[in-house]
């Protein structure tokens, strides 16, 4: 009899003259720009969705929509998936507004529920049928460490969990159709946007680093490695896991 791992990996090589496709939400910058990268050095064709344009065309194909807007991005997944057969999502997107509590308002909160959660639902939606009629598909959610607590973060650890949360139940609901479903959750990433709120000459900046174990930062390619992981043909036996890339800080939060 042979095995599952045999089998799969006969089953991509039969497909290694088919393109792949993929697609990344907020592939313009920071994560997602290092994922597109990632991904498309490992053979897989990208569109990349993003209300700003890329700095240049080396992320895929850039199609501008406001992921907040369900209108607007229910005409974009219509439009991609009948151009192309999607076996791969990387759910990227987010918005941030940081606030305390009594800061934070119900606008804000419901945006950044709706850029992040209710986006990534409505993606992993579109691209579905597709996946099933292939028999395989991978979906990976970018969450955050600040689902396990952050300060000033209600809106944003809020969505963030509840993608964690959506990751597990899709890999339930999908795994037996060969679609895996995994979260990358990154910690404290030196995205252009995080060193503009952080310069390096600043003690606040330099006490969060201190506080990382491996005494630095990470970098967006970092993370795209990872996404690059539980994209690949051979990660079929993993699914519903969320993997904290952040140097070490949850190995002391959990402690």
């Amino acid at each position: 009899m042979t095995s599952p791992i045999a089998q799969h990996e006969h089953h991509q090589a039969t497909q290694d003259g088919t393109p792949r496709h993929a697609l990344v939400t907020g592939g313009s910058s920071g994560i997602g720009l290092a994922t597109c990268h990632t991904l498309m050095a490992a053979g897989w064709q990208v569109v990349n969705f993003d209300i700003q344009p890329p700095p240049d065309d080396s992320s895929g194909a850039f199609v501008r929509v406001d992921m907040g807007d369900k209108a607007a991005l229910a005409a974009a997944l219509a439009e991609a998936t009948a151009q192309r057969a999607f076996t791969g999502l990387v759910n990227n997107v987010a918005a941030i507004r940081p606030a305390p509590i009594e800061d934070t308002s119900l606008d804000d909160f419901d945006l950044q529920m709706a850029v992040t959660t209710r986006a990534a639902l409505q993606c992993t939606q579109a691209v579905l049928p597709a996946m099933r009629a292939a028999g395989h598909g991978r979906i990976v959610n970018i969450t955050s460490r600040a689902a396990l607590g952050k300060e000033l973060r209600s809106g944003y650890s809020a969505a963030k969990g509840a993608l964690n949360a959506l990751t597990r139940t899709w890999a339930l609901e999908l795994a037996a159709q060969g679609i895996t479903v995994n979260a990358v959750a990154p910690g404290p990433i030196a995205t252009a946007a995080f060193k503009a709120a952080n310069p390096a000459d600043s003690p606040r900046t330099q006490r969060i680093a201190q506080g990382i174990p491996v005494q630095r930062f990470g970098e967006p390619a970092e993370v795209a490695h990872a996404v690059g992981c539980f994209m690949h043909p051979m990660a079929s036996f993993m699914t519903g896991q969320v993997l904290y890339v952040c140097g070490g800080i949850t190995v002391g939060l959990a402690g």
